[in-house]
């Protein structure tokens, strides 16, 4: 991850707003790349680099129809399979690698004043990000446009925690995550405050495959509480580590994605970048 990856999301972004907002026009190759001033060869490219597909096929997959599509795939088989029938490692990398542990209420005491917590700051795919972690795992991470207001987040949710400007091993293993390699990926481990509801509904984010996608309706019923949908969207909007549990591949049971903590633009990136890397 570099300075340039995060340039790069930027200018994908912005075409992302202009095809969105203009999709009823259909804007073209030319048209696209002029608004992110770039030339249309020089922009195809970008974007292929990027997203590991076509500005036409990233459009595909953030399609309300092609959306529908998933969930109508899902629900065929989530009752017997989980998400989890002939799935590739790649698809099923949180499943395998991410395990959440719950925070003690001795941990978090105080606004956790019993905790000291390592956090860094990095670049990815999607933007900048801080990532935090305790002795036991990583505790919180972010998208954030800058250092200041992603340790002002950071510090909301521990007030009273003794913190470190550093980056260890629970960090680097968290953002090996945006790597293309996942072969080598260690475990991550997850160290989480969060009610017992609250880390249910985490967990189960974790079985939703890479390129696929779920509704609040259908995670509610996953939990064995089928009329909790409002109380499961409360939840997921209260998730404290960004990608790594897949809150964006949650959306409405209409095909809209609907919104996301850090921004719809971002949920719309993360959805299409993840569909190309399954759909090469």
């Amino acid at each position: 991850m570099n300075t340039q990856e995060t340039i790069n999301y930027n200018r994908i972004a912005e075409a992302i707003d202009y095809i969105k907002a203009n999709f009823k026009d259909q804007p073209n190759l030319d048209e696209v790349a002029e608004k992110v001033h770039l030339s249309p060869f020089h922009f195809q490219r970008l974007f292929s680099e990027w997203a590991g597909t076509s500005p036409k096929k990233f459009l595909q997959y953030t399609s309300i129809e092609h959306a529908k599509k998933l969930l109508k795939e899902n629900q065929a088989t989530i009752s017997e399979t989980a998400f989890e029938t002939g799935l590739s490692g790649t698809s099923r990398l949180h499943d395998l690698f991410v395990n959440i542990e719950g925070m003690t209420p001795a941990e978090y005491k105080n606004g956790g004043k019993n905790l000291e917590i390592n956090y860094s700051f990095a670049e990815s795919p999607f933007g900048n990000i801080i990532v935090a972690s305790t002795q036991k795992g990583v505790c919180f991470m972010a998208f954030a446009e800058d250092e200041i207001t992603g340790f002002i987040a950071l510090k909301d949710k521990f007030p009273n925690a003794q913190f470190s400007k550093k980056l260890d091993l629970s960090q680097q293993n968290a953002l090996f995550i945006f790597q293309n390699d996942w072969s080598k990926l260690s475990e991550i481990k997850l160290h989480l405050k969060g009610t017992d509801f609250q880390l249910k509904v985490w967990e189960t984010l974790l079985k939703i495959p890479m390129g696929q996608l779920s509704t609040y309706g259908t995670i509610a019923h996953q939990i064995q509480n089928p009329n909790a949908s409002r109380a499961v969207g409360t939840a997921i909007g209260s998730n404290p580590v960004a990608f790594l549990i897949p809150c964006h591949r949650v959306i409405q049971s209409s095909g809209t994605f609907g919104g996301y903590m850090w921004g719809n633009t971002r949920k719309t990136a993360i959805i299409g970048w993840e569909g190309a890397q399954i759909n090469p």
